[in-house]
């Protein structure tokens, strides 16, 4: 394992501190979440894209939009409903007439997806033909249309949220797409003591004034900054075993995987591992992520990637509980 050059440390302290920034400016609208608050920071120097599922009224949206701010980055709001086609987020093409010349020619404009964080509010009500718009856009960086690909502006970060309670006339995404998401994050109900001070702050004449912490350009080096981040073989080798775990045709799998779990995780989850463990290590001001940084990580990029079978279904065992179970037997 190569050490890190001087200036990759350096950075990696301006990080830290820059890290504290934002977490505080977002702080001064969003109260609590303050481990939902990192791991969108995480996913976000990744180059991955996180799928929020919460209980309405416990402000995802709000959190993305005050996230945006502070980045000081493009944002778009997709309102996904059941009427909502393909062209209605990428774009599309319309014939426009030179005044000059009278000469006619097709012409693509833009979509929403074109903006560097794209909120896809209540992803699941709309139908999967239209999912499937984000696709290329999440997997590629591009969108392509009457043969042309257009490239999204960096950085690009896609975060949609989903209503858990609510499946009447929904459509729940395919596991393809699933796994386009790096993280798959709870947004739980805060505590009584948050819960009182959302209250004081949400229902007075108070607007709070966001300074913009980061830049586009400053997002795009601390994500190359992460690819550089050198990762311990050990490290790299649990965060393997920890997805191969997962499949029930592994040998690695344990006894309880197989009775309850039809499909595991794919190479992508172990790539995950590594570089959630790698930007949690030098968001904390550490040069390099030990195995506890991938724990820390297991839950929201494992969960959304294991399909459950009739057993566990039948004994009530969620795919969080046998994440849980997976990490307490390594921890031992």
């Amino acid at each position: 394992m190569a050490p890190q050059p001087a200036n990759d440390v350096e950075i990696v302290q301006e990080l830290k501190q820059a890290h504290k920034k934002i977490v505080d400016e977002v702080g001064k609208v969003i109260i609590g979440q303050h481990t939902i608050i990192d791991e969108l920071l995480i996913s976000l120097l990744s180059r991955g894209h996180c799928l929020l599922v919460g209980v309405p009224g416990l402000a995802k949206t709000l959190l993305i939009s005050t996230v945006a701010r502070v980045l000081d980055l493009k944002f778009s709001r997709i309102q996904f409903t059941p009427d909502l086609m393909p062209s209605d987020i990428t774009g599309t093409e319309v014939i426009e007439e030179d005044k000059t010349t009278g000469r006619k020619a097709f012409k693509f404009v833009h979509g929403p997806v074109f903006a560097n964080i794209v909120l896809a509010d209540e992803i699941n009500r709309t139908p999967p033909k239209t999912q499937s718009a984000l696709l290329q856009a999440m997997q590629e960086h591009g969108v392509s249309a009457a043969g042309t690909t257009h490239k999204l502006e960096e950085p690009f970060f896609v975060l949609a949220t989903q209503n858990p309670i609510e499946q009447e006339g929904t459509y729940p995404l395919p596991e393809a797409q699933l796994d386009r998401f790096m993280f798959n994050l709870w947004v739980d109900y805060p505590s009584a003591e948050e819960e009182e001070e959302i209250v004081r702050s949400t229902t007075s004449a108070q607007d709070a004034e966001l300074s913009p912490i980061l830049t586009g350009e400053q997002i795009i080096e601390w994500q190359a900054l992460v690819r550089r981040v050198p990762v311990a073989d050990n490290v790299a080798r649990f965060a393997v075993k920890l997805a191969r775990q997962t499949r029930p045709n592994s040998e690695e799998a344990p006894p309880y995987i197989r009775d309850w779990i039809n499909w595991g995780a794919g190479p992508r989850a172990s790539q995950y591992l590594v570089l959630g463990a790698k930007t949690r290590a030098i968001l904390d001001g550490r040069p390099t992520p030990d195995i506890e940084d991938v724990k820390a990580v297991a839950k929201p990029v494992l969960r959304h990637r294991l399909v459950t079978n009739f057993n566990a279904e039948a004994e009530g065992v969620t795919t969080t509980d046998i994440v849980n179970k997976l990490i307490e037997g390594e921890s031992k």
